[in-house]
């Protein structure tokens, strides 16, 4: 429940801060709108000379494509700029003031910066999956919904839980502003099922930067491709992932000096 408090204390604090510059709403829809018009043309394209890619059909894709930008919208409005902040205050010595609050400081560092504006994309993909299941033409049973909500908020977690592990290296390595934009290159790769890819690059994308079980796992759950072996492996990682980014974290923490070293 504490969470849940503190999610929803700057959640309204970032809503208030956001209504200052209404502005940051139309560059965020044009750029939501840029970076749809860039998948789909890429999706016309490569249906333009093939009617399956990798055995998915055009609609199916346009579920990755949603995925992609839901998955891509929750980190951006909380868990990216939260991060973010963390590791700015980590750079200036002034992480001191979380530190000593009454609450853990990890959760308040993973919600304490909400960009509001960013939901944009989360409107996009909820809309880009209604698009894809009403041009698939088969109805998504209970079993199916549930298999797809479990495997958004398992890939959702381990996307968090890595892009912590990332933040936690601030501790040690000072400069790492541009650690998500590197990150945010390698997501792009999401918008193609994982299976595109040579092996090697496979790998990397399901293991080393969670970008398949992020995006792949749960279209394939919405469109009825999922297997329940890779879904509960999943699920599996999506335990294990939050436990071992804890521990890095605490090591992390007792490592930062302070404003006062």
């Amino acid at each position: 429940m504490t969470f849940l408090r503190l999610l929803w204390l700057h959640v309204r604090i970032g809503v208030l801060n956001e209504l200052q510059y209404r502005g940051n709403l139309v560059v965020q829809a044009v750029e939501s709108l840029f970076g749809l018009a860039s998948a789909l043309l890429g999706l016309g394209i490569v249906f333009a000379k093939t009617e399956t890619l990798v055995g998915w059909r055009p609609a199916e894709l346009l579920a990755i494509v949603g995925v992609y930008f839901l998955v891509g919208g929750i980190t951006r409005v909380v868990v990216q700029p939260s991060l973010a902040r963390f590791m700015e205050d980590v750079r200036l010595g002034t992480l001191d003031f979380a530190l000593t609050k009454p609450v853990d400081a990890q959760i308040l560092a993973s919600v304490r910066q909400v960009e509001i504006w960013k939901g944009i994309d989360i409107v996009v993909g909820l809309g880009l999956l209604a698009v894809s299941l009403a041009r698939v033409g088969e109805s998504v049973g209970a079993a199916r919904a549930l298999a797809f909500l479990g495997a958004l908020a398992a890939g959702t977690t381990i996307v968090y839980s890595f892009l912590l592990v990332l933040a936690t290296c601030s501790f040690w390595f000072v400069r790492l502003q541009n650690i998500f934009v590197i990150f945010q290159s390698m997501y792009e790769a999401g918008r193609w099922p994982i299976g595109v890819y040579p092996p090697w690059l496979r790998g990397t994308l399901t293991f080393l930067v969670p970008v398949g079980f992020a995006i792949t796992v749960p279209a394939e759950a919405l469109v009825g491709r999922l297997s329940s072996a890779t879904l509960l492996g999943a699920i599996a990682l999506a335990v294990v992932a939050p436990f071992l980014a804890r521990r890095f974290w605490l090591v992390g923490v007792r490592h930062y000096s302070g404003a006062s070293a």
